[in-house]
């Protein structure tokens, strides 16, 4: 795996094992069709899948409203002031997020679309190698994510999933629980868990 700059210089959550199965699903289903990711944040995520899908001349579609999630607004645990315009009183991660990319070079292998998860897929019709899941962890959050962009995976592609905890102790259950719904749909079939990242294969049917 080789990527264009140190990913410790990027603002992220995704550990290095978790990025590095990314970067390898972006590559290995970049013929299948082009790969989203829902929740963007400053890029980590997307320079790793982007990395992967541009070794093949792929594509990524990187959806983010660059609000934050409910964890980074202020207050919360997760809140970076340095990613929150006073001025306006809301976060916006997407500068970052943009020069993320132009340091690495990737821009032409990723296409950003600035809205929510639902708004975007509302009218989407292009099969996905890959859906990478890593949005709002509420409950409603997760449940709309999955609703909107599981059916857009091609068959043999994957849906993988952030932030995954069986038990309740070790964190949010929102992710697990889209993770099982996709099981129980009898659609996918598990394939590998990588950390707290679970991808599943879309079953040819």
């Amino acid at each position: 795996m080789h990527l264009p700059i140190d990913i410790d210089t990027v603002k992220g959550f995704l550990a290095p094992e978790e990025g590095e199965a990314l970067y390898q699903l972006a590559r290995d289903t970049a013929a299948l069709g082009p790969a989203l990711e829902i929740g963007s944040y400053c890029g980590k995520s997307t320079l790793y899948l982007a990395a992967g899908a541009a070794e093949q001349g792929g594509l990524v579609y990187a959806v983010d409203h660059h609000q934050g999630s409910e964890e980074h607004q202020p207050g919360e645990e997760y809140h970076d002031q340095a990613l929150y315009r006073d001025e306006d009183g809301v976060m916006d991660s997407f500068t970052e997020f943009r020069r993320t990319l132009r340091r690495a070079g990737l821009e032409q292998h990723v296409v950003p679309i600035v809205a929510p998860s639902a708004r975007a897929a509302r009218h989407w019709q292009t099969p996905l190698g890959l859906v990478f899941i890593d949005g709002g962890h509420s409950e409603a959050a997760a449940q709309t994510d999955y609703r909107a962009w599981a059916p857009q995976v091609a068959p043999g592609g994957v849906l993988a999933i952030h932030d995954i905890f069986p038990d309740p102790a070790d964190g949010g259950q929102a992710p697990y629980n889209i993770y099982q719904r996709a099981l129980a749909s009898g659609l996918f079939e598990a394939s590998a868990m990588v950390g707290t990242l679970g991808c599943l294969r879309r079953l040819d049917l």
